[in-house]
Order: C-alpha cells, then sequence, then structure tokens
C-alpha cells in the first residue's frame, strides 16, 4: 500500500499544529487545510494531479519557499528552483530563532545531489516551515499505518489542549 498525498499532508499539518503556537497568524509563513486556502495566485505554482500544498513562506513575489506532498518549490531573488524532496535528507534550518532577521534559510540534500534552500521566518512562525520539510521527509521512512496513527493520535492530543 502506498503513501497517499492526502495521507503525507494530513501528517504534516498534525506536526505543525502541534509544534506551532497560536495564534497563526504570521507576517510570512502560513500552512494549509486545503490547496483552496492557498491565496497566493500570483505566484503561479502549477500543481501535479493529487499535489497538496502544506506550507508556504512568501517574502513577495520573488522570494518564497513552498512546500507540497511531493516537491519543495523555492524561488530566490527570482530564481526558482524545485526538487522532489523523495530521498532527501534534511540539512537544518540556519539561525531560525534569531531576532535581527525577519527569515533565514533551511535547506535540504536532494537525492541528486543538490542542495536545496528554503525561506524560514524567524521566531515562533519558524515551526511552520520546519516541522513541515522535517515530517514529509521522515514520512518517507513510515509506513501508512504509521502515519495513520501518528496523525490520530496528533489530532486527538491537539483537541484534548484545546479544552
Amino acid at each position: 500500500m502506498t503513501k497517499t498525498d492526502k495521507s503525507k499532508h494530513n501528517i504534516c499539518i498534525a506536526s505543525i499544529k502541534r509544534s506551532t503556537f497560536k495564534p497563526y497568524d504570521y507576517n510570512f509563513t502560513k500552512f494549509y487545510e486545503s490547496n483552496g486556502e492557498f491565496p497566493y495566485s500570483e505566484i503561479g505554482i502549477e500543481l501535479k494531479e493529487k499535489e497538496l500544498i502544506i506550507c508556504s513562506t512568501v517574502i513577495d513575489p520573488d522570494n518564497y519557499s513552498v512546500l507540497t506532498t511531493q516537491r519543495l518549490i523555492t524561488n530566490k531573488s527570482g530564481i526558482v528552483t524545485v526538487g522532489e524532496l523523495t530521498n532527501s535528507k534534511d540539512n537544518g534550518y540556519g539561525m531560525f530563532k534569531s531576532t535581527k532577521e525577519d527569515f533565514v534559510f533551511g535547506s535540504v540534500s536532494l537525492e541528486n545531489g543538490i542542495e536545496l534552500e528554503y525561506f524560514v521566518e524567524t521566531g515562533k512562525a519558524s515551526m511552520i516551515m520546519i516541522h513541515g520539510v522535517r515530517t514529509l521527509i521522515r514520512t518517507q521512512e513510515m509506513t501508512v499505518k504509521n502515519i495513520e496513527n501518528v496523525t490520530s493520535i496528533w489530532n486527538r492530543k491537539n483537541k484534548e489542549n484545546k479544552k
């Protein structure tokens, strides 16, 4: 049984919610329960069949990163780099606790050896991109059943914490 985009999306969103402080109204970074919530049509990302947007850090139309269930897309100063995250490795997140910078860069090593940077808004918002990327990469080692179980547990704990 293969992992679906929906199962990957569910576990990433659960991980983001579990690790991010409310309210989720950050300057540059957001996560998305559905593709319809993605407000940046001017970016013009063409999604593949069944591909779901997980989160993004959008500074402006020439500087952004978007994480989907299949790819990481970064536009840095007008240069777009796209990487499939299959068999990629998480390299870290820069100085994401910085109070001097609005954003820093995280990076992943793609299967072909290329290092792909992505924007991370500093401070509390950093958990969205960090946990989105890290969780998506970790799902490669998980079974479908593992993903469903972890997502269920995290969602249940989030509901309990709301009470």
